[in-house]
């Protein structure tokens, strides 16, 4: 069962190396994701997922020590997804939203439980994307789950999908369900309008929505919004 969830923030940019100069922009939602990942640890979990987006359609499956790399960002620095030798990998590297989480559960020294990684395509189905979540939360008696993943890319003119009135409410709508745990917004989000704003977490979310369908009991707080670069960033925690 899904006892705790965090969701994060998943831009390359988050992680100081790679912003460089641009660093402290992004100090506060560091900060937030920290504190979130804190609520994961409280819960006790038995097993950590980490879900985040993927560049094929997915769910592809990334078992503990799969590495990950920020060279693609011009930074000679790499991660693994927790503990393990990456053995199981295969080869596989981890997508940058997954990288990004493996570093949030690094720089804070993850220890709590196992830790494994799934990845969803922006093409998955909301239906299936449901149905991976259900499957997450089978995974072990207390599983929590790391979610990785942007809001909008389209909130100023210089953002990276220029300016589109949609995405402000499509983001305060998003805000308010994360921060509610309303597992039946996430669920319903438009697959369609979510692509066209270049939002790369509604699989994700949708997947979490998934997950929590067995406890009715989680509750949600917001803890970070903003959308700096014209992105919007999100960190909320379900327990």
């Amino acid at each position: 069962m899904l006892v705790a969830a965090a969701v994060c923030p998943c831009p390359p940019l988050l992680v100081p190396e790679v912003a460089a100069g641009a660093a402290p922009e992004l100090d506060a939602a560091r900060a937030a994701c920290t504190d979130a990942l804190g609520v994961l640890a409280a819960a006790r979990p038995d097993l950590l997922v980490v879900v985040g987006p993927s560049d094929g359609t997915g769910p592809e499956s990334y078992p503990p020590g799969t590495p990950g790399s920020f060279r693609g960002f011009g930074v000679g620095m790499d991660v693994r997804l927790g503990r393990g030798d990456g053995e199981e990998a295969a080869g596989r590297q981890l997508p940058y939203g997954l990288a990004v989480g493996a570093w949030l559960l690094q720089r804070t020294g993850w220890a709590d439980a196992p830790v494994e990684g799934r990845g969803v395509g922006d093409s998955l189905l909301a239906e299936r994307c449901i149905e991976e979540g259900e499957d997450i939360a089978g995974r072990a008696e207390r599983v929590a789950m790391l979610v990785m993943g942007d809001a909008s890319a389209c909130r100023t003119l210089k953002a990276p999908g220029y300016l589109d009135e949609r995405a402000a409410p499509f983001d305060a709508e998003l805000a308010r369900a994360l921060g509610a745990a309303d597992t039946a917004a996430l669920r319903a989000l438009d697959t369609g309008l979510a692509r066209e704003l270049k939002v790369s977490g509604r699989a994700p979310w949708q997947v979490l929505a998934g997950a929590a369908s067995g406890n009715g009991g989680l509750r949600g707080s917001l803890l970070y919004e903003d959308a700096p670069y014209g992105v919007g960033y999100l960190v909320a925690t379900w327990s």
